[in-house]
């Protein structure tokens, strides 16, 4: 008896691995995803503008980081006694606008030799609602809790979506022909814009996303949206706020994304294993800090990390 709806799953042809260089854009989904795969100590550069919500912002920062449009003072605001920029995340913000200025410019730095390194790049969609600024007509990443009435709430369109996701794929052809583009809708529930319209926005972007996949060879698509609401489709797979995947569906999800794209090369899965044990070792909190016990146990640890080392190199732990 089967009492659970199976998305068909298949391995990528060119998966990820310790050689590999991976570049994550996007929703808070792709937070989870690459939280998993830098505790496993793949080499990823993850949201350098923080969470990226709709696919115009994602363009935004791809399109300025390759072309090198860098920021100015007139482009930051003050407001609660911080700096922001329409841009970016909240979580960039400052007390100092030239410590601002210089985080935006460096992480526009870090991207675009990212994106031209990158083996991989996940885009992760999360919502088509967008907020214009009225006075400029420009489209926003982040609000800052800017008033509302300062903004024009708008329902991006399918053409429009399938316009900018288009010119994200073109962008980064310029400078990276070889990276693999892998897609995802994240599975997160944009409730605030309403039960239906969310459902409205995740089918803007699944048919915009869908109707440009098939004609690309490298563009592929990881259906963490679909897992969430077809495998996993109980209330008891959400946090407390009924919006965000819990940890045991964000390991469910982990788990089929390693399926498809980590690889399963005996070396990789044993690296992975290594990597595991010395991450629960680190996380360890001894009762007797000094015990001889423990010093034996550390000493074990170190030795590990040194053995890993010597194959990975760029492979850090923290201490």
């Amino acid at each position: 008896m089967k009492l659970q709806t199976q998305i068909p799953l298949c391995k990528a042809e060119h998966q990820i691995d310790y050689s590999s260089q991976l570049l994550l854009l996007g929703s808070c989904f792709s937070e989870n995803i690459g939280a998993k795969l830098n505790y496993f100590k793949f080499r990823v550069l993850q949201n350098p503008f923080g969470i990226l919500f709709h696919p115009l912002a994602i363009e935004n920062l791809i399109v300025r980081a390759i072309n090198k449009e860098y920021y100015s003072e007139d482009e930051l605001f003050f407001l609660n006694e911080r700096w922001h920029c329409f841009d970016a995340h909240s979580s960039l913000s400052d007390v100092s606008k030239y410590h601002l200025l210089d985080k935006l410019n460096a992480q526009l730095a870090a991207t675009e030799e990212q994106l031209k390194k990158s083996t991989h790049v996940i885009i992760t969609l999360g919502t088509a609602w967008v907020y214009r600024k009225k006075e400029t007509k420009t489209t926003v990443a982040n609000c800052h809790k800017v008033p509302q009435k300062e903004f024009d709430k708008q329902l991006l369109s399918i053409d429009e979506i399938r316009t900018s996701l288009q010119r994200i794929i073109h962008t980064i052809e310029k400078i990276n022909k070889s990276a693999q583009l892998i897609f995802t809708i994240s599975p997160v529930r944009h409730l605030k814009d309403g039960c239906v319209q969310n459902q409205q926005s995740k089918a803007h972007l699944i048919t915009a996303l869908h109707s440009i996949l098939p004609s690309r060879v490298r563009g592929l698509y990881f259906p963490a949206y679909e897992i969430m609401m077809d495998e996993l489709r109980d209330y008891r797979f959400y946090t407390t706020d009924m919006i965000h995947p819990n940890e045991l569906a964000i390991e469910y999800i982990w788990d089929k994304f390693q399926e498809v794209w980590i690889s399963d090369n005996r070396d990789i899965s044993a690296s992975m294993k290594k990597v595991g044990e010395i991450q629960k070792g680190l996380q360890h909190t001894p009762f007797n800090p000094k015990s001889a016990e423990h010093q034996k146990f550390r000493r074990a640890l170190l030795e590990k990390i040194k053995v890993l080392q010597t194959r990975y190199p760029f492979i850090q732990f923290d201490s």
